[in-house]
């Protein structure tokens, strides 16, 4: 079993990966209604993003499994915590959407 630095660093790189993937796909967004040619944009932002994240978990996993898993982790904690920092749109009832 791994000692606790490569578990923590695989942590930090899953949330750093994960920063970078939906902080990316937040960006995208909001400037897809400004682009001339919108689904170029997404496509793009997408396959970049993907690459991106593919390539950095092959490297932070380094063929241990429960690196992929505390790697995934901080993927995920990273999506949660960009979900409650970013402000939703208000509908007209008040909801967040």
């Amino acid at each position: 079993m791994p000692g606790p630095i490569p578990i923590i660093l695989a942590l930090l790189a899953g949330f750093g990966l994960g920063m970078l993937f939906f902080g990316g796909l937040w960006l995208t967004v909001r400037a897809l209604p400004k682009s001339s040619y919108p689904a170029v944009l997404m496509l793009a932002s997408f396959w970049g993003r993907t690459g991106l994240v593919v390539a950095g978990f092959t490297l932070a996993i380094g063929r241990r499994w429960q690196n992929a898993l505390v790697c995934l982790l901080g993927f995920l904690i990273a999506r949660l915590l960009l979900a409650r920092w970013i402000p939703g749109r208000k509908t007209t009832n008040g909801s967040a959407v």
